[in-house]
Parts: C-alpha cells; structure tokens; sequence
C-alpha cells in the first residue's frame, strides 16, 4: 500500500510508461518512407494567419491553460495580436518538421476510471499540453485530412477515423450489403 503523494505519482508513472512506448515498428517506418514520395514538404499548404485567428476565437476559455501557465481567454483577447505570429510558427513548423520544445511537454495526471482506486489500472492518463500546440496539432490534422481526402487515400469500406463514417455505421452497411 502506498501513501505518500510522490509515491503514487513514481508508481503510476511506472505504470504509464510501461504501457505506452513511441518506437515505431519497422513497417511503420516503411510505410512512412513510401508516403514521404508522394508528399514532399514543398506539398504542405501554407498556414493562413486567418486560420489561426479562427482557432483562437474557438477557444474553449474554460479548459486548462496547460504547463505554461497560458490562459485560453487572454489568447482569445489577443487574437489579432497574435495570430501572424502564430501562423509563421506553425508554418515554420510544417516545413521542417520541428516544434518549439516547450509545445512537446505536458502536465500528466491520472485520472480514476472505474473499479478500486487502489489499483493503478483503474487510472488513465491525461496530458495537459500547452494551448499553441493543441492547435498546431489540429492544424496538421486538417492538412492530413484534407490530403487524404484528395488523393483517395483511404477505401470507401473503410469505416472509423474517417469523416462522416463512424464505426457503428458499419454493420448498417454490412447489413444493407446483405441485403442485396
């Protein structure tokens, strides 16, 4: 049984990191390769300045403002400020592939999930990230999107992870095939 906060958090760190690794397997790295042909860095779009100002007027002011210390309603206020400054970095970002390393770190916290509190499974990690680089990453997202769509990338079977196609629409189409 352990009591002491810095030995919970040692012990459930442990537990999260024996869980999830960042190593890529060899067919992913081929993979990887073989998609690089087809989308050189010249390919990506450029990040319009007007992008970002959207995102920063979505922002949701009550989320966390992540190890910073930003907060989403201060980056909302200053949107016209500091959207050409965040589009260049994004973009600058985009082309070589580099993120400024105070957008990779991030608060983990365990939150309980179901079951007894006292069994570290029963917990799931939440990563607190700063707010410049949750939307950097819905940039590339849309970017990854938009280039799947328009090269066909992925089947019209294909069901979950693509737009408008969730998984429990599946079997619906499978039954409608049936049918035939």
């Amino acid at each position: 049984m352990v009591t002491e906060d810095a030995e919970k958090a040692e012990l459930l760190n442990a537990f999260f990191a024996s869980i999830f690794t960042a190593q890529a397997s060899p067919q992913e790295l081929q993979n990887l390769e073989e998609s690089e042909k087809d989308w050189t860095k010249e390919a990506f779009p450029l990040v319009q300045e007007d992008q970002v100002k959207e995102q920063l007027s979505e922002l949701d002011t009550h989320k966390s403002m992540g190890p910073k210390g930003m907060l989403p309603q201060k980056l909302r206020e200053l949107a016209d400020v500091i959207a050409e400054l965040l589009s260049i970095i994004f973009e600058r970002s985009c082309r070589t592939g580099k993120v400024p390393e105070h957008w990779r770190k991030a608060n983990v916290i365990p939150v309980f999930t179901k079951g007894k509190k006292e069994h570290q499974g029963n917990y799931r990690p939440v990563s607190l990230t700063s707010i410049p680089g949750k939307m950097m990453e819905q940039l590339v997202l849309g970017i990854i999107s938009m280039h799947i769509e328009e090269k066909k990338a992925v089947r019209s079977s294909q069901y979950g992870f693509t737009k408008g196609k969730p998984c429990l629409t599946n079997p619906i189409a499978f039954h409608d095939w049936l049918d035939r």
